[in-house]
């Protein structure tokens, strides 16, 4: 091989030989570290599943006997699904109240208030709080929205029997596996959102009353109703099913909150008229309520808060509002409202006492009012001021209701127990028997008062301890977690420190024969030590992925212990570096996290891009104006290109049809080819774009190609206006037209592996080779965004380049001497430096913002369906999702053939700047890994998750994008450092 004055035929035979077993050596390594990557990300990635959603239900609890009488024979449960508590209570416009009925239930004969629901605010959960009185745990998400992922008690359980209709979402949940229950549902189909659904709740009482009539020839279904603990429950739908179609404020809605009145008052009605023995209780409620959007599933109050209405037996009749029973106390609900929420005026019950409840309240108030033991997976708290029992009464539901609790604790507190050499118990609980003992002695004295505080204070603590054992091994989870995350990026380091730097100690991967014996030591004591630990989680009957964990963490944390003596070297070398170097390191350091971060907070808030691109196109021009006042038209281009893609991120994520705009961009994509070819063509003369262009394999096939790709893009624009006005007309894509766009998107892609090998002149086939594919599926501003990134990218080029040359002006005499010393592998890479942190950073920019710049990543529905209707139109969604993945990863792929291009014309090693981008992706993991959330709405939980998860799987995400675009970018070539810098002397 000719010597290019670095590395060549100079060499002997035994460096060269040290050189191809170095980097075979440093291949195995880069595959070794790129699967344990995979595989710790993807144990690491389960751990959320055992930290923040771990179900709150245990099994093997006793139900607790209530010791009083039952004040209700029956229970009826009245459910309007998403009904809002304002639209219930206030008037319309003409003053009239929309529920007169219930209304008048209020103000003569029981009590009010508003529910308080948890988020996520939506049909199941809302259920499971009232009739099961815990708060789902999101891991039902997973599972399905019918199946109980994990089989539940419930107040309908402990009925003699239950009778349900509804929705056939919700009842089969409670109802579809109960042996002692009469249910029925409606056809999924009759939930039409075209129509009125006020029907649906009409059909719940028309079968309620079908029952009621078949009863009165039926001996045996007379006799069942006639028993007591009878439960039951009609599931209103027309609200939520019209909110969602027509609004919560359209009349169709309030006019349902008139329908849902007429059922109540007609069950009301029935019910008495069959049994006339006043031995029945009637509950009206909501499971949530309806934004203004007509949607439901966040925190806002018109989600939350939902009325609710019992009256009957045992049930208190409504009381006037007075000092004495109006008091603030400073608690707040499950929906962080406060206690005493003021009563709007209009709502005309000023003068009554408002009882406002959390959810899962409902639940534990049934079953009082039947007498039967509270679901035993329950948390909900017995509010008094509902039920009519003397004080002994009252302080017997709150033991029963405290016991409920307090079995749950001892259960998990048990579990805990039994599985743990070394337990914590809830401290407050210790000597909880003693404060069982003593209310008990204050009942048979008859201190009701003093047994009813204390109840209520056992009853909290006990829900704190529940508290307690859901979170019980977080501390432990999270800092092993956290530990495996740190010694993953600590072991990147030191690799790359290793095998791509020129550091001292550098040959210690190379020399580990010498040091068998060391390391030996440690990796027997790495050994015992997983091994004991793995010991003590299996006694512990600690769950499979545990072991993962630990075992994770321990062998990376073994293999940097293995590296001390590396350790120790670069210890000693950074102690002999002066303080500038130690202050530039920390400088780096700290903006690299600033960087970091700002990705972070850019996955909830796309528009800190705008900022990004105009502060960095400011910065970045004044930098070259400084650097090369001689080439004035460069950092005015760098400038104008950030700024003009600051806008995308301004623009919304639902992108709005603009066919005319698309086709404008094929100009866009035109003008731009052409630009770059004849900077190609004309520039290389200077030695300031020796790098980026090579005319030493400029031939008329080139030529040619570029021609067609020009053609391509502009013939892809026409197809783009003939396919949507064809389809706009005919509803339908014309055979032909398909045929033509998928010839073309597939044979663009293919093109520019036929381009020059030039950087400049690749770069510029790839630009114009994804082109077509990617204006073919898009429906507006997207297609200028990809013109608006390519303009970026080259900017990025042209900046890399400015260093280039300024570092081998400023040190033209012993560039040559430097290049050599830093080479590391083959001949044309060199060791990378503290400064080339900078590419691997400017890289996870430019990603985030093609994941970004036209969309919400974190959500593939915020993408438009309708961008593949120029491929297909017939419903085929495997096939829509693979186009739609396709026009997502053209953006991904040019960022990535750029990052390419720049490492080779820096002749950094690009697995070197891979795993920085590793490193630098975990340090964004682990902050997603603190910010997933187990409360709020689905969509708040799913987006945690799924941020962390986009994160997690970045090692394979950007390693498959990497192999993907190297059959485009492994064959650029770029003239040498060392050449360039000749030519410049």
């Amino acid at each position: 091989m000719r010597s290019d004055g670095i590395l060549g035929s100079r060499d002997s035979p035994g460096k060269k030989m040290a050189a191809t077993s170095r980097a075979n050596w440093l291949k195995r390594r880069e595959r070794w570290l790129v699967v344990l990557g995979v595989i710790l990300h993807a144990v690491y990635m389960l751990s959320i599943f055992d930290i923040y959603f771990k179900t709150p239900i245990v099994h093997g609890i006793d139900p607790v006997t209530p010791r009083f009488t039952a004040p209700a024979k029956r229970l009826v449960l009245l459910v309007a699904d998403g009904l809002r508590a304002d639209k219930f209570y206030e008037p319309d416009a003409e003053g009239n109240y929309r529920a007169p009925f219930l209304r008048n239930i209020i103000k003569t004969q029981g009590r009010w208030g508003v529910s308080h629901a948890r988020p996520p605010t939506e049909s199941r959960p809302g259920h499971v709080s009232i009739i099961a009185g815990f708060y789902e745990d999101p891991s039902a998400v997973t599972k399905g929205w019918k199946a109980n992922p994990v089989e539940f008690d419930s107040f309908f359980n402990r009925s003699r029997h239950t009778i349900s209709y509804g929705s056939p979402d919700i009842v089969p949940i409670f109802c579809g596996g109960l042996q002692h229950s009469t249910w029925n549902s409606y056809p999924p189909e009759f939930e039409d959102f075209a129509t009125d659904a006020s029907f649906l709740d009409m059909w719940s009482l028309d079968q309620f009353k079908s029952l009621l009539n078949r009863s009165r020839e039926d001996s045996k279904l007379k006799e069942l109703l006639l028993q007591d603990n009878l439960v039951i429950f009609l599931h209103l739908l027309g609200c939520d099913s019209n909110g969602h179609a027509h609004r919560p404020y359209s009349s169709i809605y309030l006019n349902n909150v008139k329908v849902v009145d007429h059922v109540a008052e007609s069950v009301y009605n029935l019910v008495q008229d069959y049994f006339m023995d006043n031995r029945t209780a009637y509950i009206f409620t909501a499971d949530h309520g309806m934004s203004d959007k007509g949607s439901h599933g966040d925190g806002h109050p018109s989600n939350t808060d939902t009325p609710l209405v019992a009256w009957g037996a045992g049930v208190k009749y409504p009381r006037p509002i007075s000092s004495s029973n109006h008091t603030d106390c400073g608690f707040r609900f499950v929906d962080d409202h406060v206690h005493d929420t003021p009563t709007p005026a209009e709502w005309g019950l000023l003068e009554l006492e408002r009882v406002d409840v959390n959810q899962a309240d409902i639940a534990a108030l049934m079953s009082t009012l039947l007498g039967q033991p509270c679901p035993v997976n329950s948390v909900g708290s017995l509010p008094l001021d509902y039920i009519n029992m003397t004080k002994a009464e009252e302080v017997e539901a709150v033991l029963a209701n405290t016991k409920a609790i307090l079995n749950q604790f001892l259960r998990k507190s048990h579990i805990k127990q039994s599985h743990s050499f070394y337990f914590k118990p809830f401290k407050p609980l210790t000597h909880y028997s003693s404060i069982m003992d003593k209310i008990e002695g204050l009942i048979t004295a008859g201190d009701f008062e003093a047994a009813m505080e204390l109840s209520q204070n056992l009853r909290s603590l006990a829900l704190k301890g529940l508290h307690y054992f859901q979170t019980y091994d977080w501390l432990m989870l999270m800092t092993v977690i956290t530990l495996g995350y740190c010694g993953w990026m600590i072991y990147l380091v030191l690799h790359v420190l290793q095998s791509y730097t020129s550091l001292p100690g550098i040959n210690f991967g190379m020399e580990r024969a010498v040091r068998k014996n060391e390391l030996g030591k440690v990796h027997l004591i790495g050994c015992l030590v997983m091994g004991i630990i793995s010991l003590i989680l299996f006694m512990e009957h600690s769950p499979p992925l545990y072991h993962a964990y630990m075992m994770m963490t321990s062998y990376l944390w073994m293999q940097i212990v293995s590296e001390y003596q590396f350790l120790k070297a670069l210890w000693k070398h950074l102690s002999k570096r002066r303080m500038n170097h130690i202050v530039k390191l920390l400088a780096v350091g700290v903006f690299s996290i600033f960087i970091l971060e700002f990705l972070v907070h850019s996955f909830t808030e796309r528009k800190l891009y705008t900022w990004c691109f105009l502060i960095a196109g400011a910065s970045a021009s004044f930098y070259l104006f400084k650097s090369l006042s001689w080439r004035p038209g460069i950092p005015i281009f760098v400038c104008l290109s950030c700024w003009f893609l600051s806008l995308f991120t301004l623009m919304p994520a639902e992108i709005p049809d603009n066919n005319q705009l698309v086709v404008a961009s094929g100009a866009v994509i035109v003008v731009i080819g052409i630009a770059a070819r004849w900077v190609d063509l004309n520039a290389g003369g200077n030695k300031y774009w020796l790098s980026i262009c090579n005319h030493e394999f400029k031939s008329p096939m080139y030529s040619a190609l570029f021609y067609l790709q020009i053609i391509l893009v502009c013939f892809s624009s026409l197809m783009v206006y003939i396919s949507t006005s064809h389809r706009t007309e005919k509803q339908e894509l014309h055979v032909l037209h398909q045929l033509i766009n998928w010839s073309i998107a597939g044979f663009s892609l293919v093109l520019p592996l036929f381009s020059s090998n030039s950087l400049l002149s690749r770069l510029t086939s790839i630009f114009l080779g994804f082109a077509p594919t990617f204006l073919l599926l898009s429906i507006g501003y997207e297609a200028v965004f990809y013109a608006a990134l390519a303009l970026v990218l080259m900017a990025w080029i042209l900046f890399e380049n400015t260093i280039l040359n300024l570092n081998i002006l400023s040190r033209p005499s012993a560039s040559t001497e430097n290049i050599e010393n830093n080479l590391i592998l083959g001949y044309d890479h060199r060791s990378l430096q503290l400064s080339d942190v900078r590419i691997p950073l400017f890289f996870m920019v430019l990603l985030n913002v093609a994941f970004f710049g036209t969309g919400n990543f974190a959500s593939i529905a915020s993408f438009e369906i309708s961008s593949v209707y120029r491929f297909i139109t017939v419903f085929s969604p495997f096939l829509m999702a693979a186009l739609l993945m396709v026009k997502l990863f053209i953006p991904f792929m040019l960022v990535i053939c750029v990052f390419s291009a720049v490492t080779k014309m820096n002749q950094v090693p690009r697995m070197g700047c891979y795993f920085l981008v590793l490193f630098f992706s975990d340090v964004m993991t682990i902050h997603f890994f603190f910010l997933v959330k187990n409360t709020g709405s689905w969509m708040e939980i799913g987006n945690s998750i799924s941020h962390f998860g986009i994160m997690s799987a970045q090692i394979v995400f950007v390693l498959l994008l990497f192999a993907l675009t190297n059959m485009f970018t492994k064959d650029i070539r770029v003239n040498s450092a060392v050449l360039s810098s000749r030519k410049a002397i």
